[in-house]
């Protein structure tokens, strides 16, 4: 028996509903399974029964739900007892690509500060390959991320946005008033790509490949501002997502939908099996609702034909 277990069991209760409880935990519903099975095996009882699509306390799981529910109460005032005795709290280790920085932290960061001023956040920049890597690890407590990578299930996560990728030129780029642009339009420029940990790279270079050509990478970068006094010389292009070209207009920038769009969603990611303390849990759930209110894009771009 853990703590988790017993978490994911009371959560389950009071839920009346695994679906309802994973979301509320941010896990996947088979870990809510899963730890309720073990919990009922270790105890050779019988903890819910079906009712419609709820789920009900069998008596032996009422008992167990009041025992529980007093032993994570009894530890979350000893955690907080002990917290609060400490010095100096460890910040919260949060990774975000340079590319996600721009759009998602400034005003999300401020709004957290405000409404908990006592928790520090530390942000580190990293690709979202590399940013995997260092939650997976330990070195980071969540990240950020482009969550189009083969590996995502590894974590949990939440997804907190959807966007497209959209190609970037200058105002008097000779492609600039072109509705949509194709791989084969883009082969023939020279390209500013991030750095090789972005997933965004790899999406790009996946579709230029399906279609028989290779991209003209002349340069990489994990600095937007650095790629974008570069394209200003309209003798370069890169790559953005459709939610940042607004914040960029003092670059004289235009971003061009993909003839073929490239769809990807931005999320949260954290560690499986991590233990997730009470100042990580009011990030995750800030930062859920946070975009739930303050959507990252209300509508996507959508080629004009």
């Amino acid at each position: 028996m853990t703590l988790n277990q017993l978490r994911y069991f009371c959560t389950a209760s009071r839920c009346h509903s695994i679906t309802k409880a994973a979301e509320e935990l941010y896990v996947t519903q088979p870990t809510v399974s899963v730890a309720i099975r073990d919990l009922e095996i270790e105890f050779g009882i019988s903890l819910f029964y079906r009712k419609g699509n709820q789920l009900i306390l069998t008596q032996e799981g009422e008992e167990l739900y009041e025992k529980a529910t007093y032993i994570l109460q009894y530890c979350n005032e000893l955690q907080a007892d002990y917290s609060s005795m400490a010095r100096v709290k460890p910040p919260l280790r949060i990774g975000i690509p340079p590319m996600l920085s721009t759009v998602f932290f400034p005003e999300l960061l401020i709004a957290f500060h405000q409404e908990y001023p006592n928790i520090a956040v530390v942000l580190e920049e990293y690709g979202s390959v590399r940013a995997c890597n260092l939650v997976q690890n330990d070195t980071l407590d969540l990240a950020l991320v482009n969550m189009e990578q083969y590996n995502i299930d590894k974590f949990h996560n939440a997804v907190l946005a959807n966007d497209q990728i959209v190609f970037c030129v200058s105002n008097d780029h000779p492609l600039a008033d072109k509705e949509v642009v194709t791989i084969k339009e883009m082969s023939k420029e020279s390209l500013i790509f991030f750095n090789a940990d972005s997933v965004q790279n790899q999406l790009i270079k996946t579709r230029f490949e399906m279609e028989g050509y290779i991209p003209n990478i002349v340069m990489r970068s994990s600095q937007i501002h650095t790629t974008l006094q570069f394209v200003k010389t309209c003798k370069y292009s890169c790559f953005l997502y459709s939610s940042m070209i607004d914040k960029f207009i003092s670059f004289g920038i235009t971003g061009i939908p993909l003839s073929s769009p490239i769809h990807i969603k931005i999320g949260m990611i954290w560690k499986k099996g991590k233990y997730i303390s009470g100042d990580m849990q009011k990030f995750l759930n800030f930062t859920r609702m946070y975009y739930r209110e303050h959507p990252l894009t209300q509508k996507l771009s959508t080629p004009r034909s």
